[in-house]
């Protein structure tokens, strides 16, 4: 972004009988997180997802984990979603489209993006254990939903191969960072148009 953009900016608060949360999110940042959830691995995920995206996150959240970290992963994920459609505004730039496949070690996870407006999400992922520490590998999927629903996104993610459930959640959440990040980048040459035939993406 020139130095006479407007930045891409949001801040979002939720409120509920079940979490409290604050996001606020810079699209053209350098992936700095400050991110405190309550949920130890999930924080580990978020920061990062700011990291390869190149999204500066902030989240701040409480929530009823004395019950689970369910109502948490998945409010945080709407939040965020929320941040981050604000902050595209129009849309105007981006490149919109992305897709990675991301390795580590023995995991291969694949992520493709539209920055379209329409949020739908396949998750064509399992994970050989149902915990990861304390943390439900169940909730990767209900933070994705949430998140691409209230982003405004369709968002594919699949993981092709993986023996480690940690591996393959920082796969899943690493692929959607690096695809997310690319998709928001500013197209120079078309910096003033919005990446669709139809002449608006909502």
């Amino acid at each position: 972004m020139g130095e006479t953009a407007e930045r891409r900016v949001a801040a979002v608060e939720r409120s509920t009988n079940e979490t409290a949360i604050r996001v606020n999110v810079e699209l053209d940042g350098l992936g700095r997180s400050d991110i405190a959830t309550g949920v130890g691995f999930f924080d580990h995920m978020l920061d990062q997802l700011a990291r390869h995206s190149l999204i500066d996150i902030t989240v701040e959240a409480k929530g009823d984990t004395h019950i689970d970290d369910h109502h948490t992963v998945e409010d945080v994920g709407i939040a965020l979603g929320q941040a981050v459609r604000k902050a595209m505004g129009e849309r105007r730039g981006i490149k919109r489209y992305a897709s990675l496949d991301l390795a580590m070690d023995e995991c291969l996870t694949r992520a493709a993006i539209d920055v379209s407006g329409r949020p739908f999400l396949v998750f064509r992922t399992t994970f050989p254990t149902e915990k990861i520490g304390t943390f439900d590998t169940q909730l990767v999927r209900e933070f994705f939903q949430a998140f691409a629903q209230n982003a405004g996104l369709t968002l594919h993610i699949e993981t092709l191969y993986g023996d480690n459930s940690h591996h393959i959640a920082e796969t899943c959440f690493k692929a959607v960072a690096r695809v997310l990040g690319t998709a928001l980048e500013v197209d120079p040459r078309q910096s003033d148009r919005v990446p669709s035939t139809k002449g608006m993406l909502a």
